[in-house]
């Protein structure tokens, strides 16, 4: 039980955390001192507390859509493990679920933004969609591999591996699939080089275009929701690139937290060190991210 509360605490109240480290880490690199660690926080407090405005072209699509979209990231988050310890929902074919959970998050993302009739939201959600082509093969070529790897049908058994430890023979299908779901955590969360959440010129943007309509909670909830979904993409990641455990129940969820807060300062360093892409190279990157995980399972079964 107490690790089913650690898993929610952390699941609800991190994710904030990871943008704001990011953000110090881009401030470090620019020289700056940067936003409060904490303001993601402030942020989310701010918006809760303003009123909507909500324009006359939408419908029950425009104000269903954030909470449907983070109702089922946290169903997802629900099934991905943190570190050594299991997720609170587990069964077996988990990992299809999961994937729909994401899908259906997305379905509800982009038709809350077609259902404001803007032009430019509707361009987003092109974008947006027309990406998940691409990264979602990538996520479920990369879950077929670790199912082969572990020989397990569910993400917690998947995730945690064989029990006598992964074998130098998957190594190689192991660090394509990390660099594979690298790529895709950056797509997925519109970061750096696939996109950037610091600018506002619509003509670049993806998710943030999407959501230029939206004010107040709603907007809250819809930050609140991106924010969930990189911390459960980098909790997938970790599985694969930095497995440990030291067989202390406290020192393994301080290894996790540790292990996340370094994953957001890689994200920040990439962030820094290159400018985002040029859109139509931006597929080129994700079909490489596919060919990635790809390669990887076909290491495998060869």
């Amino acid at each position: 039980m107490s690790t089913i509360l650690i898993h929610l605490l952390l699941l609800l109240s991190m994710p904030p955390l990871l943008a704001g480290v990011i953000n110090k880490t881009k401030a470090w690199f620019g020289g700056r001192v940067g936003p409060p660690l904490f303001q993601s926080y402030y942020d989310l407090a701010k918006l809760a507390r303003k009123r909507m405005v909500l324009s006359t072209t939408t419908t029950w699509v425009f104000r269903i859509g954030p909470v449907v979209t983070l109702a089922t990231v946290l169903m997802a988050g629900l099934l991905v493990p943190m570190g050594r310890f299991d997720a609170p929902i587990a069964f077996t074919g988990d990992l299809i679920f999961f994937a729909y959970l994401l899908g259906l998050a997305r379905f509800f993302t982009t038709a809350a933004a077609l259902d404001t009739g803007s032009s430019f939201e509707g361009m987003g959600a092109a974008r947006e969609v027309t990406f998940a082509c691409l990264s979602e093969p990538a996520v479920f070529f990369a879950l077929l591999v670790l199912a082969k790897v572990s020989g397990s049908l569910t993400l917690t058994g998947m995730l945690h591996g064989p029990a006598g430890g992964f074998s130098a023979a998957t190594a190689a299908p192991l660090i394509l699939v990390a660099i594979g779901l690298f790529v895709v955590l950056l797509a997925e969360n519109c970061r750096i080089p696939v996109d950037d959440p610091s600018t506002h010129l619509e003509l670049t943007m993806i998710h943030e275009v999407m959501v230029l309509d939206h004010s107040g909670p709603l907007l809250g909830v819809i930050l609140y929701a991106a924010a969930l979904k990189l911390f459960i993409f980098g909790a997938l990641l970790l599985h694969v690139v930095a497995p440990f455990q030291t067989g202390l129940s406290w020192a393994d969820w301080s290894l996790f937290v540790g292990e996340m807060i370094a994953l957001a300062v890689a994200i920040g360093v990439v962030e820094s060190v290159m400018a985002r892409l040029l859109m139509r190279r931006v597929t080129y990157l994700l079909t490489g991210a596919m060919l990635f995980c790809g390669f990887g399972f076909l290491l495998l079964v060869r």
